[in-house]
């Protein structure tokens, strides 16, 4: 009880506890109101976009996923990323204390609200990877306490609002990937504060800002695929900090700067595909964190600096088609961490750099169209790592080394237009790996073809024409199981082509200028015994007068390809220098033979000679898989799409080609969201261009082998998991339809702006052979690594094999370990060793990513869920494997439980 106090009046008491008791209600009252807005505005912003989890065990928004609170319960944190959302997010803009909006990655659309620009506390704001359109609202130049602003991968036009310069806190300025134009604002140069600028992709044109980088730290700079030009400013090098340098694609011109040597911390100098001009300043040498120089496409000329050698990070080194002379320094060799020299048409001379080949790095080495001389070094394969040798186009001598045999990673061997001589060395047949090309066209080879090269088993392309080789094909060339394409035309070869289906599906001219051949393709019959090349005919009066002939004719056929090969020299010489330019006139546009867009909305934007044009740099390559080479191709119209060109197979599809559009169509009206559906063809020549809407985050297998070199690109587990079950979706509705996909492979799952994933090549199984709507294993073995072991012996694409293939990009996404890894061990892929883990002591824990198993006890439930899954699609016996809708249904059910 409380005591009275004498001499105090009752009332005056009782009048002051009242007072007390009013005072508390009214502070409960005022703390209630300002708790009542935000609490009334986030469940009006659920209600308006649906936030998956949002409010369903817990209605205290301030423990809602991807919120944060104040003390006075005020959000100030909003992260929505990669949710899949969708909807009106005005609302937003009533969190006045918000100081952290995240809303990148879903499919919001529509004008970015103006009045975003009222969040006066904001100081991260992110809506990239969306579909908002229109312009770039001014009004947010009045968030005077933003440090960072993502708008990329947008629809957004127009320039840069000259708002936004009064942004004096901004440190990281994103904007790539939209449809900008105009010029990059002078103000840019003058935020102080600025660490990042990205604006690639975009159609920004003029100069780059000369005072960018003078008075800010600038550390990153990205301006790929532009129209700007003009020099590249020395200002942004002036502080010495800049980290990473991205100009690819434009059209600057001038020397590159000798102030470029300040930025000792520099990683990454990404200049091709531009007009610069000069020779390459000898500070290159001073940065010692350079990992990446890229200056391919350009017009540098001079030396290639001994100074590179400084830069002993260095990983990758392209200097390709300029006009740089004189040898490559020997010094090069020094660099212990080199991957890829790739300085591929230019004028270069000398020997093959051997002090580079005993470089145990080397993946790749390209000197392709140059004036190397000299032989092929016996120790040619020193380094155990090298994977592509490309020494085509050069005035190589000699004989192909026995030692080639040692090279066993190689996937391409390139040595046409040389003057080798000798056999080919039957050691070749030991390059298991050997799967883009062999090429050893337009030298002086004779003798046999041995009957090794059957063992390239995963090989696509051998072109071995233009030699004196003699006897007959090899039957034993039959065990080359992946072959497409082949070349064995202008040559001395005898016999009965052997009955083999990469070889009837050819054209004449691959096997044309063999006067001793016969059978199919050719239309010379070989009589009753053309199927016995043992059996074959020779009479004795036929090769006396061969003899006589031929040594008649050595002279006059010797001077002949003299003169021949020193006039197509010089034709390569010549087209060297025109690389890159583009001439729009009438005479060189390419002779387009047939083309059709599918969907209205396209028919307008996309112009055939671009798509065509576009395939015909390198720098627009994206991908080379079984069945296609994939380019980007922007349009005049600033339409982006990804064109997947055709190998060989091409020629089938266009004595077919009223059955080729038939089937495109049909493909191209199926809808599903999981599918790369075409949009249209093209057909040039002898080549079929396959269009379709370009996906800007690259491929499953890129996001999961390459994420580990850009750890802020992780997918996390929900991520992967709907990945996965969008895959099996598409897969399950292809299935429906009655069509079979030839290549399931993790390389053949493009994911689009959200992360959502797309099947592609799924036009592939119709157009590979249109007269049977099938395909055979024996022409087609798909991606290694994911080939069910059944295919073999069946010779056929199934529905269960593709099952299999599922299975194994599910183990990907579970492990993220490659489909075949030499650590697996001799003969082990990812399925056997996944298979193998009890043996090896392991527990299923223990198989699966630990960044993403050990996060949580949910995830890994998850995951070790889906493991059960994968195995059963794997499973040995085709019939025990699941049918796609059902690995659906297990996977969702994994996800909503």
């Amino acid at each position: 009880m409380c005591r009275i106090q004498r001499g105090k009046p009752l009332e005056t008491v009782f009048s002051r506890v009242l007072l007390l008791l009013l005072v508390g209600f009214v502070a409960r009252v005022q703390l209630t109101i300002s708790e009542l807005p935000d609490q009334t505005i986030m469940f009006a912003i659920n209600q308006e976009i649906g936030v998956p989890g949002w409010g369903v065990n817990n209605s205290d928004y301030c423990f809602w996923r991807g919120i944060k609170c104040s003390q006075n319960q005020s959000v100030e944190m909003l992260d929505l990323s990669s949710r899949w959302l969708r909807g009106n997010v005005t609302l937003i803009s009533e969190l006045k204390a918000l100081k952290w909006l995240d809303l990148s990655s879903n499919y919001f659309s529509g004008q970015i609200p103006a009045v975003f620009g009222q969040l006066s506390e904001l100081e991260f704001l992110d809506l990239s990877a969306n579909k908002f359109a229109g312009t770039i609202p001014k009004e947010l130049g009045g968030l005077k306490n933003l440090r960072g602003l993502n708008l990329s991968y947008n629809s957004l036009v127009g320039g840069i609002p000259d708002e936004l310069g009064g942004l004096e806190k901004l440190r990281d300025f994103q904007i790539s990937g939209n449809k900008l134009n105009g010029s990059i604002p002078q103000w840019v140069g003058n935020l102080t504060n600025l660490r990042v600028f990205s604006a690639y992709e975009n159609f920004l044109e003029g100069e780059i800002p000369h005072n960018l980088g003078s008075v800010s730290g600038l550390e990153l700079l990205n301006l790929h695929s532009n129209q700007l030009d003009g020099p590249i400013p020395e200002s942004l090098f002036a502080e010495g900090k800049l980290e990473f340098l991205v100009l690819t694609q434009n059209r600057l011109s001038g020397t590159i700067p000798e102030t470029i040597g300040n930025c000792d911390n520099l990683s990454s100098i990404r200049i091709g595909n531009n007009n610069l001009t000069g020779d390459i300043p000898k500070t290159i040498g001073n940065i010692t964190s350079l990992t990446y120089f890229e200056a391919d496409n350009n017009n540098l000329f001079g030396e290639i600096v001994l100074e590179f050698a400084n830069c002993s990070n260095l990983t990758l080194l392209n200097l390709a088609s300029n006009g740089f002379s004189g040898i490559i320094p020997p010094e090069l060799g020094q660099l212990t961490n080199l991957q890829e020299l790739i300085v591929s048409g230019n004028s270069l001379s000398g020997g093959i750099p051997e002090s580079i080949l005993h470089n145990r790095n080397l993946n790749k080495l390209d000197l392709t169209n140059n004036r190397f001389n000299g032989t092929i070094p016996v120790d040619v394969c020193n380094t155990s790592r090298l994977q592509f040798l490309l020494l085509g186009q050069n005035f190589i001598r000699g004989e192909i080394p026995h030692q080639i045999g040692n090279c066993v990673k190689l996937l391409e061997l390139q040595l046409a237009s040389n003057y080798l001589g000798g056999i080919i060395p039957p050691e070749i047949g030991r390059l298991k790996n050997l799967q883009i090309a062999l090429n050893l066209s337009f030298n002086h080879l004779h003798g046999p073809l041995p009957p090794d090269l059957g063992k390239l088993d995963k090989l696509v392309a051998l072109d071995v024409s233009n030699n004196r080789l003699s006897g007959p094909i090899p039957a034993a060339l039959k065990g080359m199981l992946s072959l497409i394409e082949v070349n064995f035309s202008n040559n001395l070869f005898t016999g009965p082509i052997p009955v083999f289906v990469p070889f009837q599906k050819s054209q004449n001219s691959s096997f044309a200028g063999n006067k001793g051949l016969c059978g199919q393709p050719l239309s010379l019959s070989c009589g009753p015994y053309g199927n016995d090349q043992d059996s074959y005919p020779r009479k004795v009066s036929y090769r006396i007068i061969l003899a006589v002939i031929g040594s008649g004719m050595a002279v006059f056929v010797s001077v002949t390809v003299v003169v021949l090969l020193f006039m197509m020299r010089e034709k390569q010489e010549k087209s060297t220098k025109d690389v890159g330019v583009v001439d729009d006139s009438a005479s060189s546009r390419p002779s387009i033979t047939a083309g059709s867009v599918f969907v209205d909305n396209f028919r307008q934007a996309i112009d055939f000679d671009a798509v065509v044009r576009a395939t015909f740099k390198d720098a627009n390559k994206l991908s080379c898989g079984t069945f296609s080479t994939v380019y980007k191709a922007t349009m005049p119209s600033g339409l982006v799409l990804l064109v997947r060109s055709l190998r060989s197979v091409d020629r089938t599809i266009i004595h077919y080609q009223n059955k080729m559009i038939r089937e495109l169509e049909r493909l191209g009206r199926l809808s599903h969201d999981h599918l790369m559906r075409p949009i249209g063809f093209v057909i040039y020549e002898d080549v079929a261009l396959l269009l379709h809407e370009y996906m800007c985050n690259g491929t499953l297998a890129q996001l999961l082998h390459e994420s580990s070199q850009k750890p802020d690109y992780e997918p996390d587990w929900p991520t992967r998991l709907s990945i996965a079950i969008g895959v099996a979706e598409g897969l399950a509705f292809l299935h429906s339809v009655a069509v079979i996909h030839l290549d399931v492979s993790s390389g053949n799952i493009l994911l689009d702006a959200n992360m959502s994933p797309r099947v592609a090549e799924i036009e592939i199984s119709k157009l590979l052979d249109p007269s049977r709507g099938t395909a055979s294993i024996s022409a087609v073995a798909g991606s290694f690594g994911y080939i069910p072991p059944e295919y073999a012996y069946t010779m056929q694409v199934t529905a269960p094999g593709n099952v299999y293939s599922y299975g194994v990009i599910l183990l990907e996404i579970l492990t993220t370990r490659l489909p075949v890894d030499e650590a697996f061990g001799e003969g082990i892929d990812l399925v056997k060793w996944v298979q193998y883990a009890p043996v090896r002591g392991e527990t299923p824990e223990q198989i699966l990513d630990a960044k993403l198993s050990t996060v949580s006890f949910a995830w890994r439930k998850e995951m070790l869920a889906a493991l059960k899954v994968a195995l059963q699609c794997t499973d040995a016996t085709p019939a025990k494997r699941p049918k796609m809708k059902k690995v659906v249904e297990m996977l969702q059910e994994i996800k909503q439980n």
